[in-house]
């Protein structure tokens, strides 16, 4: 994989499980199971790059575990803990036009339907009942505002989301 490719962490690497060599994965993955459609990985371990196949993995409990291919035992296993699961950008699939992957909107700027520039969004938070944009305010913002916290929902509070100029209307006040 070039390392001028763009990639997106799908999951992490967890404990050991057993003596067999399988380990506990977090899937990111909105279907946590949709992280094993998903091959070969790219793993990071110490800032260190390595391609690896998932030779099996089932549902444990609430959980899901893996077998790498080439991990034997416990102790391979062990080396493996912790590692970020990586993809190239591009093997994600195409999304309708009305979502977006979250990687999209980081650094969008966020205008709301007054024309008021509220600043830039920072991160997303996943919440119980909808996903949140966190937006880092401008520094000369009118109101005092470091950040705001804004819920993505579409048609409601979220207007537009326009690619290619990066940015997102939001029905929202500049005060709030």
């Amino acid at each position: 994989m070039s390392t001028t490719s763009e990639t997106v962490v799908l999951g992490q690497l967890g404990a050991v499980y057993g003596v067999k060599g399988w380990l506990k994965v977090q899937s990111y993955t909105d279907d946590a199971e949709a992280i094993f459609t998903y091959s070969p990985w790219q793993i990071v371990i110490q800032g260190k790059q390595q391609t690896v196949t998932v030779e099996e993995w089932r549902r444990h409990n609430k959980g899901l575990i893996a077998k790498l291919a080439g991990i034997e035992d416990r102790d391979q296993a062990h080396l493996m803990t912790g590692a970020d699961i990586i993809i190239p950008a591009e093997q994600l699939p195409e999304l309708p036009a009305d979502e977006f992957y979250w990687r999209d909107l980081i650094g969008m700027t966020v205008v709301n339907t007054d024309g008021y520039n509220m600043g830039v969004v920072d991160q997303i938070m996943a919440t119980a009942s909808n996903d949140v944009m966190v937006v880092k305010a401008n520094n000369n913002d009118a109101f005092g505002r470091t950040e705001r916290l804004i819920p993505f929902i579409q048609s409601q509070y979220v207007q537009s989301v326009d690619k290619t100029a990066q940015r997102i209307i939001v029905d929202w006040p500049s005060d709030f």
